[in-house]
């Protein structure tokens, strides 16, 4: 099997993909203490690294992997960023930036033959793209050839609508593009034949049943759909974190009154929360166009159950509504949307486990990108050529916004000095 690191790894999702699409992961590197406890059970002990990577140097992860420079054949992380909406000024080196910073430099120091760097939406057009901009540009200085693409997760059979950016970046000199999505919108021909249609949430959790209110529960419905069959307990034993969560009287009301695809702003007035009116009116007396105001924030929402999820996120399972019953979504109904297994034991309050969930790079996703980039991988260290290659898609759109064509004409100019 091939080698794989993976850099602030969460609870294992990154790490998951990977070894399900053959790798071997060597090292993961992780400071959360809940998420490194639900890593160990799941993922594995020996190559877990509960560490501040603020405070690591390229040398260390080198030396805990017993590996030399350029002889890693595959890094991957999510770095978070915390500048792209409160750092006003253009700064590298701003402290809220450092993760990101710190994802670069490793890649740079250590020089892995390929690399994947996962991050949310954001990072194309915060601050006139600012960071996507000095990423790309130090890659391309240590030498990479990139592509970088916002992928829509749901096109590649998550059952979730799920917008990132992903970084591949690879010193063998290949011209890389991403796998050819696989789903798509119904009656939407793909360029080998028609894709499969969209997974919607309910083909991905309506065989669960409805939750317990504490402990364990056991599934007695046969799995209807492809995905929840790979989803399922091989051992048919009981599933944790499928319980209920308690919410007050006025809760409930709300839940009761929202339809299909309804969110807090379609309640009648009395039920709406409070907070929903004073930031409606705050923007009205801002002085805000009507066209611009956006209303009030969407708040308690209920899916749709013939369409994926919104993006599951920490909130999700305070937010989100099940399509049919009157009842949030359980954290176990959040880690199935999230493509984790059944078996998959979180650790950690209830908060915890969200958080964990949300933030986590879809175990499926990461298989599918994993094993499209050991099909294209040579896995031999040498120099790339003296040129540079970078390409980019930013948008699926015909249109594109001016923050994005800031970021892109702010990429063409700082990165023609590395290009061939």
């Amino acid at each position: 099997m091939s080698q794989a690191v993976t850099l602030f790894s969460g609870c294992g999702g990154c790490s998951l993909g990977l070894v399900r699409a053959g790798f071997s992961v060597s090292l993961a590197a992780e400071l959360n203490e809940d998420a490194c406890k639900t890593y160990r059970a799941n993922v594995g002990e020996a190559t877990l690294w509960q560490t501040d990577l603020g405070t690591v140097s390229p040398g260390d992860i080198l030396q805990r992997v017993g590996a030399g420079v350029g002889e890693i054949p595959l890094m991957a992380g999510g770095p978070p960023c915390q500048g792209f909406s409160s750092a006003g000024a253009k700064d590298w080196t701003d402290p809220r930036n450092s993760l990101l910073k710190k994802f670069v430099d490793l890649v740079a120091g250590i020089r892995p033959v390929w690399f994947v760097m996962e991050n949310v939406e954001g990072l194309l057009t915060s601050n006139d793209g600012f960071f996507i901009t000095e990423a790309v540009t130090q890659f391309l200085k240590a030498g990479y050839w990139v592509r970088a693409k916002k992928i829509y997760m749901e096109k590649y059979g998550l059952p979730q609508r799920r917008k990132r950016v992903i970084v591949v970046g690879n010193l063998e000199g290949c011209e890389f593009d991403f796998p050819e999505e696989t789903h798509d919108e119904p009656n939407t021909d793909s360029l080998f034949g028609t894709a499969a249609p969209l997974l919607s949430i309910l083909d991905a959790i309506d065989d669960m049943g409805s939750p317990v209110e504490s402990g364990e529960v056991t599934l007695t419905t046969s799995p209807r759909t492809d995905f929840q069959r790979a989803m399922r307990r091989s051992d048919d034993g009981p599933v944790t974190l499928h319980t209920i969560k308690k919410v007050n009287a006025t809760t409930a009301t709300r839940i009761r009154h929202l339809g299909q695809g309804k969110t807090m702003k379609d309640l009648p007035e009395e039920l709406q929360h409070a907070s929903f009116t004073r930031r409606a009116f705050r923007r009205v007396m801002d002085g805000t166009p009507t066209e611009k105001r956006g209303g009030a924030p969407s708040g308690m929402k209920r899916l749709v159950g013939a369409t994926p999820s919104l993006t599951i996120t920490s909130a999700s399972p305070i937010e989100f509504v099940h399509p049919i019953e009157d009842r949030l979504l359980t954290l176990r109904e959040c880690a199935r949307i999230q493509s984790f297994p059944d078996s998959f034991a979180f650790t950690g309050s209830w908060s915890s486990v969200a958080t964990q969930i949300g933030n986590a790079i879809p175990p499926a996703f990461m298989k599918v990108l994993a094993e499209h980039i050991a099909s294209m991988a040579k896995w031999k260290s040498r120099k790339a050529s003296m040129g540079r290659w970078f390409g980019i898609e930013a948008t699926k759109a015909s249109a594109m916004s001016p923050a994005l064509e800031r970021t892109l004409e702010g990429l063409r100019e700082k990165t023609s000095a590395y290009l061939r």
